[in-house]
């Protein structure tokens, strides 16, 4: 048998890896961060690095100490003092401890349950019926439809019941009075009895009174059927649409409709027109999504015939080394041990920080001025004239990788004489064309959003009479690449727009 033998061995070799260093990643961050997230950020730097200050109103503050004298100076602190003593100022600690920063929370937004939950307890109900109505509310999703079939709602209200029930019999197991236990446990069969689909139904049809209209259905026929009730609409052709012709309905075959009830095809299709206005997700009206501010990144402004590109960083604040720590670190003679080290520290951090903040400006402001000077004919002529651009073009001609471009233009936006545009909005794919350039599939999307707005609505154009079009243009496209570029804009088929 072979006998193993372990024993410990060491051995020297030489291999090439690279490490990032953790002020490399802290870069990358920075570039990475929208405007406000990095506003926030450089607050949290300047509490937390004494090295760091704001430039802003510093002339103002040298004029007001000249004028006030000695007597104001005196209320300085004295740095070179506090680093000598370990930290410890005593009665001035207040002013230059550590506070931990706190990111400030937006307020909560009633979302749709806290608002159907709201109506319901102006309802005169009782202890039991509230309970099944919160079930039920509790159910409903934020489209507003709900969530699961109502026997499954009250069947898990009744279990949870019958677990309280339980437990309270087996409580009144240990009352001696022999009458007042029954009269208890009367009282519990009372208020723990169980749940019915009947009157699950009536709960579910009170709610469904509530606002938004169409709110707690169970599917989108119903939602419907809700809101053309409560428009008044109960016995119009549409409400007999929605119920008996649904299917039919969704896609959009009027003639056999109405050959089924014995009118017009218009009269089908006004009655759809109708339907149309209708909202199928009532409860997004209630979403407790917060919204979203955007703060351009960058400004692209035309002078004198060109277009300049200007950093929005006026709300950034301005940092650069505090004077009274530079005047500690002319004297680092004295200090050594942790004082040295926290000094050291502090002033490197602070020096990275700055640099590493200009160095996102001047990034930030190459990658805008590339696509800026690539895509000028759009900022001329519209979206139809956007050229294809890629990461990649970016990243050659800055001399930078692919990965930082891509940071860069991370939930950048910039505001341009056309509006406000994400900078991801400039970057495409691209289609060739007759004349031999190319042009971004942004701009053949727009080609196509405006054929079928002025197209004829009782002759539609299908997708190969767009690609018809669109070749005579001078673009080369395939009917499959106008079919998935029409549902991305979200462009029925042609004979689901037809106009009868």
């Amino acid at each position: 048998m072979t006998s193993f033998n372990t024993r410990l061995v060491q051995s020297a070799h030489l291999r090439q890896e690279m490490k990032i260093n953790p002020r490399l990643y802290q870069a990358m961050e920075l570039l990475y961060m929208p405007l406000l997230d990095l506003q926030q950020h450089l607050k949290q730097e300047l509490a937390e690095n004494p090295f760091l200050e704001m430039t802003e109103g510093d002339v103002q503050e040298e004029v007001q100490l000249d004028e006030e004298g000695k007597e104001e100076r005196t209320e300085e602190i004295d740095w070179e003092e506090i680093l000598l003593d370990g930290f410890d100022a005593g009665g001035r600690r207040q002013q230059y401890e550590h506070r931990e920063y706190f990111e400030p929370t937006p307020l909560e937004v009633p979302d749709l349950q806290d608002h159907l939950l709201e109506q319901l307890r102006f309802l005169d109900l009782s202890e039991r019926e509230r309970r099944l109505g919160e079930e039920i509310i509790g159910n409903v999703d934020d489209d507003g439809s709900l969530s699961c079939a109502l026997e499954e709602v009250f069947s898990s209200l009744n279990m949870l019941l019958e677990e309280i029930r339980q437990v309270a019999l087996d409580r009144l197991e240990g009352v001696d009075d022999a009458e007042e236990r029954e009269a208890e446990k009367a009282e519990l069969e009372t208020l723990f009895h169980p749940y019915d689909l009947e009157e699950a139904e009536a709960m579910l049809e009170k709610i469904q009174g509530f606002d938004p209209p169409g709110v707690a259905a169970r599917d989108l026929r119903e939602s419907l059927l809700i809101q053309l009730r409560q428009k008044g609409m109960e016995g119009s052709l549409a409400a007999a649409l929605v119920e008996e012709h649904f299917a039919d309905l969704a896609s959009h075959r009027w003639n056999e409709i109405a050959k089924v009830r014995g009118i017009s095809p218009g009269e089908v299709q006004d009655a759809a027109d109708q339907i149309a206005k209708l909202d199928p997700k009532p409860g997004l009206r209630h979403s407790s999504d917060p919204e979203r501010y955007i703060i351009p990144d960058l400004i692209v402004e035309k002078i004198d015939g060109d277009y300049m590109v200007f950093a929005n960083d006026t709300n950034l604040p301005r940092l650069r080394l505090s004077r009274a720590y530079r005047e500690v670190v002319r004297e680092k003679g004295k200090f050594a041990g942790e004082s040295k080290d926290f000094i050291s520290s502090k002033l490197n951090s602070a020096n990275w920080m700055i640099q590493a903040i200009e160095q996102r400006r001047q990034t930030m402001l190459k990658v805008t001025g590339f696509i800026v000077d690539r895509q000028r004919a759009f900022f001329e002529k519209g979206v139809q004239h956007l050229r294809p651009l890629t990461l990649r073009e970016v990243a050659e001609h800055i001399e930078m990788h692919e990965s930082t471009v891509s940071r860069v233009t991370n939930e950048k936006y910039v505001q341009t004489p056309r509006g406000v545009f994400p900078l991801k909005y400039f970057f495409s794919s691209g289609l060739s064309t007759s004349s031999g350039e190319d042009i971004s599939a942004r701009g053949v999307k727009d080609k196509i959003r405006n054929l079928v707005g002025h197209e004829n609505p009782k002759r539609p154009l299908t997708d190969q009479a767009i690609v018809n079009l669109l070749k005579a243009e001078g673009v080369n496209i395939a009917r499959r690449t106008v079919a998935k570029y029409r549902d991305q804009l979200g462009i029925l088929p042609a004979r689901m727009r037809k106009r009868v």
